[in-house]
């Protein structure tokens, strides 16, 4: 156990002006407090905080936060209170100690009601200063260390919530080291036999590729020791969590991934690291498609780092990360590393008057930004679970950089749509949204963003987001919004409604309407909290007799005359000319049926489609579709109905007002092949086809033409046209040919 003398030894040698009683004082006050106390192990209680510190001290961190970890489980534990941790050591502190009270208190584990009531809970205590949440990662990661002590209910317990909740914090706030080990341990716990399967393969594969690493390297330390670049070169391998979730993503196996291995290349200035990459791109075939920016443009947590691969020796793939030391820094070590990170407020929005004035400490783009955006979806009072969910999924997404024509940036997680953007932009942008333009061509609001996109938003103050936009949505944020829309849209449309049934009652009873004297009447009806829109929505669900609102409000009102009960007029028997609405059923010749949201009109509703039937021929636009896609119908003087991929650009050709929307009915009893299109691009090497075109047929999908349409050197690309049973089949075989080492990229396509 680290001595008294040590730890203050720590902090001096990297903080000459920290407070060194303060720390002493907090030394002795623990221990004495938990002096009594034993861990599962055996081991002095007194040992976890003081390793708690210890891991704190290797983050730098300041003499208040080392000493908050030594105090971090007195109040809740002895019988130490916040009044004496505030008289003996000040508010600042005391408050520190509260806040990791209060978490450890919460399940984050429980119920979901439970849980995301405690989720919520969890982020108020950390929105608050910083700190709270990096002793309490430092806790969480040292009893991980020490897990095999615990119960195994317990032990499971504690593994899925630091998997769920602990790990992703850690990563969203850049600290990559801390993140991984908590991932390790959780792993090896939580999935045995899996941790044991990939460490070995690990093993097997480190020592057959040792020889080739260290060549890799010192090839590189060769080139650029040649341009007088001075730089450390390290080699890197993927820790076993990261390979199976992505085995288990992908649905391959650990010998299929390319990227377990990868280099890192650290220089002293930014110069520098431009001056690296040109230098490997110059040695090197770089690969398409595989290189990101990260230095000009830092991702949310303010990570900064330039990504590339390149066919290096031997044709082999090498990944490369180059950066500052500076930047290494940050990017093992995350807000830690900030020397102004104990003066961030996400709650208030503002940050403290020392170093904290630099560009990446901004409120917008700071590493703290996206927990204060949390803090702003909690406190607009959506719903716990609603929270819960959003969160979760916004912990693990990786980001992608679009802009606003004016050039604001705009960070979103990967598979952001349009609609996410508009929403990130404002909410009232969102809200009132009608089309979407990426880099000036519309697009479909569904479309997945790409980095570097440029987005424009055209909205109508008439229009309001459709239900269907949330499950199209990605982020949280837009997820809340559309889902508060939608309701207030629809609870106006429940309130004009019992508004006009109320007042043709009122009128028939020989009264003048008047609102004023139904609010007068609200209190005669029981109404309670509810107001006036409430009353006259619950009117036009029929949970309220309209009559009794109109006896309440008029008392002496005769009525005897039945009341007539509004009937909207059903969309099935709508009918207009060939530019408008048109019974489909009879164009088909097929049972009509409704699906969905009716708020796009005329869009009709959706008819089954099953192969070519009925007296109208059917057929697929170039690129084809397969089940699971969103298709789009479109009635054409000499196709038929014409069904493309909601994607299509041949879509983007025909009005909206043509649209129709269609659905999916194939019988499980008959499957039948659909048309998919996939873009290949292979390296140029002997059997590259073959093994493509050996995954495919492994795979199960059909193979009906292959087209070469650029070839260069290193690289070919060739349309592949394929059969697949639907979507998760052809997603399965694009990601095995992803992982083939002859291929470099395939995606879908549609022209």
């Amino acid at each position: 156990m680290m001595r008294q003398y040590e730890l203050v030894e720590r902090v001096l040698s990297y903080d000459p002006q920290a407070n060194e009683a303060l720390l002493n004082r907090a030394y002795v006050y623990a221990m004495k407090a938990h002096k009594h106390q034993e861990r599962a192990n055996g081991d002095p209680y007194f040992s976890h905080p003081l390793e708690v510190a210890a891991i704190l001290t290797n983050l730098k961190l300041d003499d208040a936060t080392i000493t908050t970890a030594l105090l971090h489980d007195v109040i809740e534990d002895t019988d130490a209170t916040r009044t004496e941790i505030d008289q003996l050591f000040g508010k600042e502190i005391g408050a520190l100690v509260d806040g990791l009270t209060k978490i450890k208190k919460l399940d984050l584990v429980s119920k979901k009601a439970e849980q995301a009531e405690n989720f919520r809970k969890l982020l108020i205590a950390i929105s608050s200063d910083i700190r709270v949440l990096l002793v309490k990662l430092a806790d969480r990661l040292h009893n991980m260390r020490t897990i095999e002590h615990k119960r195994e209910a317990s032990r499971k317990r504690t593994c899925q919530e630091t998997l769920d909740i602990y790990a992703p914090l850690a990563g969203r706030m850049g600290m990559q080291a801390i993140r991984d080990e908590l991932e390790d341990h959780a792993f090896r716990w939580l999935h045995p036999e899996a941790y044991e399967t990939v460490t070995k393969k690990l093993e097997q594969l480190r020592a057959n590729n040792q020889r080739l690493v260290e060549e890799i390297r010192l090839a590189l330390e060769v080139k650029l020791d040649d341009v007088g670049i001075e730089a450390r070169v390290m080699g890197r391998e993927k820790k076993p969590y990261s390979i199976w979730r992505k085995m288990q993503n992908k649905q391959i196996s650990l010998e299929q991934l390319s990227d377990i291995y990868g280099f890192r290349v650290l220089v002293k200035n930014v110069a520098d690291c431009y001056r690296v990459l040109g230098v490997i791109h110059t040695t090197w075939r770089q690969v398409p498609g595989r290189f990101k920016d990260y230095i000009s443009t830092p991702k949310g947590n303010n990570y900064q780092s330039i990504h590339t691969t390149v066919l290096g020796p031997q044709s082999q793939r090498i990944e490369l990360q180059i950066r500052t030391e500076e930047m290494h820094e940050i990017a093992e070590y995350g807000v830690a590393a900030h020397a102004a990170y104990k003066e961030m407020s996400p709650v208030s929005g503002l940050y403290g008057s020392g170093n904290g004035t630099t560009k990446e400490l901004d409120q917008e783009h700071g590493p703290y930004a996206w927990l204060r955006q949390l803090v702003e979806t909690l406190l607009e009072g959506a719903n716990p679970e609603e929270f819960l969910e959003h969160t979760k999924l916004e912990l693990f997404q990786d980001q992608v950089f679009c802009f606003t024509p004016n050039g604001r940036l705009i960070a979103l997680p990967r598979n952001a749509t349009p609609i996410d953007f508009a929403y990130a932009v404002h909410t009232d942008v969102g809200n009132s949204a009608q089309s979407a333009y990426i880099n000036g061509r519309q697009v479909p609001m569904d479309t997945r963003l790409r980095n570097g996109d440029e987005v424009r938003i055209h909205t109508s103050k008439s229009a309001t987001p459709p239900a269907a936009w949330e499950a199209i949505a990605v982020t949280g944020r837009a997820r809340g919004a559309i889902r508060r829309a939608v309701r207030d849209t629809v609870r106006r449309q429940y309130s004009e409604l019992g508004r006009r049934l109320i007042k043709a009652e009122v009128e028939k009873a020989g009264f003048e309407y008047s609102e004023k004297v139904l609010i007068d009447a609200l209190p005669r009806l029981g109404a309670g909290p509810k107001g006036l829109d409430d009353v006259l929505a619950s009117v036009a669900r029929n949970e309220l007799p309209a009559t009794d609102v109109v006896k309440a409000a008029f008392p002496d009102a005769d009525l005897k005359l039945p009341l007539q009960t509004y009937r909207p007029k059903n969309r099935h028997d709508r009918g207009r000319g060939q530019e408008g609405w048109f019974n489909l059923s009879k164009v088909m010749g097929l049972k009509f049926r409704m699906s969905g949201d009716s708020s796009e009109a005329g869009r009709g509703g959706t008819i089954p489609i099953r192969g070519l039937r009925s007296d109208i021929p059917v057929s697929f636009a170039d690129g084809g579709a397969v089940p699971g896609d969103r298709i789009v119908g479109v009635l054409t003087k000499d196709h038929g109905i014409r069904i493309f991929q909601i994607h299509s650009p041949e879509l983007m050709e025909f009005e909206h007002e043509k649209w129709i929307d269609v659905t999916w009915d194939v019988d499980p009893q008959n499957a039948e092949r659909f048309p998919a299109r996939v873009k290949v691009q292979a390296v140029n090497a002997p059997g590259s086809l073959a093994e493509i075109a050996k995954l495919i047929g492994e795979a199960d999908g059909n193979i009906d033409q292959v087209k070469m349409v650029d070839r260069n050197r290193d690289f070919t690309d060739m349309l592949v046209e394929v059969e697949v049973w639907d979507l998760d089949h052809l997603n399965h075989i694009l990601n095995g040919l992803k992982s083939k080492g002859v291929v470099n990229t395939a995606e879908r396509v549609f022209d």
